[in-house]
């Protein structure tokens, strides 16, 4: 059992399913689950193992390190990694038959000196900018760089298996931008393939596409936020109008119960007073954790909810680096080692992640990313036989 009085439960099954349902929503397309950042904090190699077995037949992480950590565990799908820096050792990565973005000239050059190293044919995807204006090869630098690897293709050095992009306005469907730069990306892939290039995928989808427009659905889609069973379109409706469901639920045993007089401070600076006699209650998690200071309740505005008991409360007072404060009520019964929800599947009324990210004004990918590594991720497996749960 764990020392730590907290811990977020992801539930295996649910991304699982999510990744099934993913992939009925883009049938003409496969699926490379996004599970970079610690599978959005939800713990990469069990999430990575449910994803591949609810069909996802790729996997997408931003560091090398994550693409290695996958190959050590024994997991053999392709796995494609994207941001490095020049001197990054990509020669492992080549050895490890991992799939490199390649986003600037020097990429390449270096991706080819590694492949020469290891004696084994580089695989690359051209990543262009259509325009996000983050990273990527511009328009005018493709035909340049796509010509240099095509030679290096002929020496057998490394093979162009892909073409991709990121849209700017993915989470607005509708938004004018994103078929122009689906048009720049098919049309950028035609020249290629005219040039000789034998391309595997296309893709530029990540959630909110894969999920509201299958004109963008190309040969691979990349859902990330999704996987994990929230919704990147939260204006269009929650994640049950997918047919979606949250893996994640964070919880914490109460560590202090006591009862207080009306008119008592509530925490740094006493942004919070009680305006009755009532009980607080301690929750042991705070910013060190990843409990955002924009959670905290102040000036007479309640702070991001909590479940305690069925009952919805919310944080009385500012956020701390390890503790958050709860106001139990006049006639609370709750007592030290109850559990408190900070969010999960919002089933029951429970708050969500997305309840968190309105909260706190972000959006629910900074909620499950930033949860810090201190607490404990549970994984469990309700449809595993038996069940299956552990720690790290």
């Amino acid at each position: 059992m764990s020392l730590f009085p907290a811990r977020a439960v992801v539930d295996l099954s649910a991304i699982r399913d999510n990744a099934r349902t993913l992939g009925d929503l883009a049938p003409t397309a496969q699926v490379m689950a996004v599970v970079k950042a610690d599978a959005y904090g939800h713990g990469l190699v069990p999430v990575a193992r449910a994803a591949v077995q609810g069909g996802a037949t790729w996997l997408g992480v931003a560091q090398l390190g994550e693409a290695l950590a996958l190959r050590e565990a024994g997991i053999t799908a392709r796995v494609l990694t994207w941001l490095y820096a020049p001197g990054a050792p990509l020669t492992d990565a080549v050895a490890a038959d991992v799939d490199l973005s390649v986003a600037a000239p020097w990429a390449l050059q270096e991706v080819a000196a590694s492949a020469r190293v290891t004696g084994r044919t580089a695989r690359v995807h051209l990543k262009l900018d259509t325009g996000l204006g983050r990273n990527g090869l511009t328009p005018a630098d493709l035909p340049e760089v796509l010509d240099a690897a095509l030679r290096m293709e002929a020496e057998g050095v490394l093979r162009v298996v892909g073409l991709w992009s990121h849209l700017a306005f993915a989470d607005e469907p509708g938004h004018p931008t994103l078929h122009r730069q689906a048009e720049a990306l098919r049309a950028a892939a035609a020249d290629a393939e005219a040039r000789g290039a034998r391309l595997e995928v296309r893709h530029i989808a990540a959630s909110a596409s894969t999920l509201t427009d299958p004109d963008l659905h190309l040969d691979l889609v990349r859902p990330g936020i999704a996987l994990y069973g929230l919704t990147p379109v939260p204006q269009l409706g929650g994640p049950e109008r997918f047919g979606l469901r949250p893996a994640m639920t964070v919880e914490a045993e109460l560590a202090t119960v006591k009862r207080v007089p009306a008119g008592h401070g509530v925490s740094y600076g006493h942004h919070y007073v009680t305006d009755r006699e009532t009980t607080l209650g301690v929750v042991p998690l705070g910013y060190a954790d990843g409990v955002p200071r924009h959670a905290s309740g102040t000036d007479g505005a309640p702070g991001a909810p909590l479940g305690v008991h069925g009952r919805r409360l919310a944080i009385a007072g500012r956020v701390c680096m390890d503790q958050v404060v709860v106001d139990l009520g006049p006639d609370a019964t709750e007592s030290a080692g109850d559990v408190v929800e900070l969010f999960g599947t919002g089933a029951d009324g429970g708050p969500t992640a997305q309840d968190w990210a309105e909260a706190c004004g972000t959006i629910s990918y900074e909620i499950v990313t930033r949860l810090g590594a201190r607490v404990p991720r549970v994984h469990v497996d309700p449809e595993a036989p038996g069940g299956t749960g552990g720690e790290r």
